[in-house]
């Protein structure tokens, strides 16, 4: 069916008030119709991700049921019985959650629940906690407040990689939603069918966070900021855990809300974002802000050096937690033989020469912090899960320790306090000491850029315009040669994936990594320069201006 067949359908068929609403708001406005139902929501680097609404494009009770169902089909043909189920907080969230443990339990697939909002990272903690064969988060991680999404992992509490969601897809293509049918929460909680989980689970998991410490942040001022979401209670309870001496949160920002009221933007990798918490920081004169995005698998830092504070990249905070860490373990005797340290292809590389001084293997994979959880979970399957040491995304996500699969904010910001606290101790800030790093090993810097293509309308020119590049690749970036292309579509080098995924290397050693986002309509454009703080300002202009003639 076209975008107006599946309109009429829906038109004829929802029942549910809030649906009909909508539905009928879209009569007259053909744009809105074509971009709520011009396809079914796909999974993509981070899960199923869209906006709140009605159709078959949007986050509705109605696309929860269609894919919930989809996966409890073949979680029957599996053999499979439990489902782990958790909610950040966004608007509908908490209903999203629900439907999808009644879907779950009329299939008779045991589920369990947090009461509460918690953060990504506890649900991968969780799904291996209570051995569920499947673990389901309703979140839309940093995205502005109109859009929800839905994470799905495996029982070893790592999001499905790109085969089993290939899978998933074929046996929700097959559901019909008006078909799936269920009764209350409360019933099925009275049938033994959904429970809550547990206070010691929530204990359990912070004692792992605990368990990577590497010293302690006792004297440490630090403001917080939760962005509204699920960090509220766990990173604060961490942070005291290590020896905190002053906590100040966000007032405006220390509750559940999924409007967003005082950030449009949720996302610790926009400087708008820390705002309110840099006017906290200031104002107590705090060592560090730390930020952490809705479900709390991301954390975004700003850092008091001078007097003024300086926001810190994703990349940045990677390298001194990789130089860190390393360091720390190998003082303290817990470096394990042969060391693992994992990245992302659009991250940074000086993380890996860092790490390849204490003697790790620094494997690079496709973006999406379920190919990091691969990696370990590889590792375990050879028992030898303790040889992963960190592995963090540019975008501000990291993970030290094998407890969960995902990035963890909480873990995050325990490391990042002491790091702090670390350096402090001998008269030094992060700036002080990634300066240092950039002194060794050269200044790497790094900058995203990405452009916005909405709609049905912006799908179809992102694609063209990806389709285009390929067939003329570039022959120089910025004004120096390219010398290395890699289409990660057809590239044999390396182990990885296929992946819509383009590089541009450089004479110079400027690179450009171009990929479309997977739950966003973006195109994402990674520039490097590795020379001069000079010279990587006049190679960033040069290609800035020919990717804007391109893209913009």
């Amino acid at each position: 069916m076209n975008a107006t067949e599946k309109y009429n359908d829906w038109c004829k068929k929802v029942k549910d008030k809030a649906l009909k609403a909508q539905i009928a708001a879209m009569k007259n406005d053909s744009k809105a119709i074509e971009n709520a139902f011009y396809k079914d929501l796909e999974f993509g680097t981070g899960g199923l991700r869209g906006e709140i609404g009605a159709g078959t494009n949007c986050l509705n009770v109605l696309t929860i049921a269609k894919v919930t169902q989809g996966i409890a089909e073949r979680m029957k043909k599996c053999g499979q019985t439990k489902v782990a189920v958790s909610c950040d907080s966004r608007i509908n969230s908490d209903l999203f959650k629900e439907k999808v443990a009644c879907v779950m339990a009329a299939n008779g697939i045991h589920a369990v629940v947090t009461r509460a909002l918690m953060p990504t990272p506890f649900l991968s903690f969780l799904t291996r906690e209570v051995k569920a064969d499947i673990g389901i988060m309703i979140t839309a991680s940093h995205n502005p407040a109109k859009y929800n999404g839905y994470k799905v992992y495996g029982a070893d509490g790592c999001q499905l990689t790109d085969e089993p969601a290939k899978e998933m897809i074929g046996y929700i293509q097959q559901i019909d939603p008006f078909t799936v049918e269920t009764d209350s929460f409360a019933h099925y909680v009275k049938k033994g069918l959904i429970e809550y989980a547990s206070d010691e689970i929530t204990e359990n998991f912070l004692k792992n966070v605990q368990a990577q410490s590497l010293g302690s942040a006792e004297g440490l001022k630090v403001a917080y900021t939760p962005l509204n979401g699920a960090g509220y209670e766990l990173v604060p309870e961490i942070l005291r855990r290590v020896g905190v001496r002053k906590i100040d949160v966000v007032p405006e920002q220390s509750k559940p809300d999924g409007n967003f009221t005082t950030c449009s933007y949720p996302n610790p990798e926009k400087a708008e974002a820390l705002k309110l918490g840099l006017a906290v920081a200031e104002k107590n004169e705090s060592d560090i802000l730390i930020a952490t995005d809705p479900d709390a698998d991301r954390i975004g830092t700003a850092v008091r050096h001078k007097g003024q504070y300086r926001l810190m990249t994703g990349n940045e905070i990677g390298v001194l937690l990789t130089d860190f860490i390393f360091a720390q373990r190998r003082a303290n005797g817990t470096l394990p033989e042969n060391p693992v340290m994992v990245t992302t292809i659009v991250s940074t590389e000086l993380a890996g020469k860092i790490a390849e001084k204490y003697g790790a293997k620094c494997p690079r994979v496709l973006t999406g912090f379920k190919y990091i959880g691969g990696i370990i979970g590889g590792l375990e399957q050879k028992g030898e899960e303790n040889r992963f040491v960190i592995g963090f995304e540019e975008s501000y996500g990291y993970l030290s320790g094998s407890y969960v699969r995902d990035k963890d904010a909480v873990v995050a910001s325990m490391l990042v306090a002491e790091m702090t606290a670390y350096y402090l101790k001998q008269g030094k800030t992060l700036v002080d000491r990634i300066e240092e790093i950039y002194a060794e090993y050269g200044t790497y810097e790094h900058k995203l850029k990405s452009y916005e293509y909405p709609g049905a309308e912006g799908n179809a020119k992102m694609q063209k315009l990806l389709s285009d590049l390929r067939a003329n690749l570039p022959a120089v970036l910025g004004d120096s040669k390219v010398v290395r292309h890699v289409d990660y579509l057809t590239q044999t080098e390396e182990d990885l994936p296929k992946a819509n995924v383009l590089l541009l290397k450089a004479e110079n050693g400027s690179s450009l990594i171009i990929r479309p986002s997977g739950t966003e309509p973006l195109i994402k454009l990674y520039l490097t320069a590795a020379s001069t703080t000079e010279e990587n300002k006049k190679i960033f202009e040069k290609i800035q201006q020919q990717i804007d003639s391109i893209f913009a």
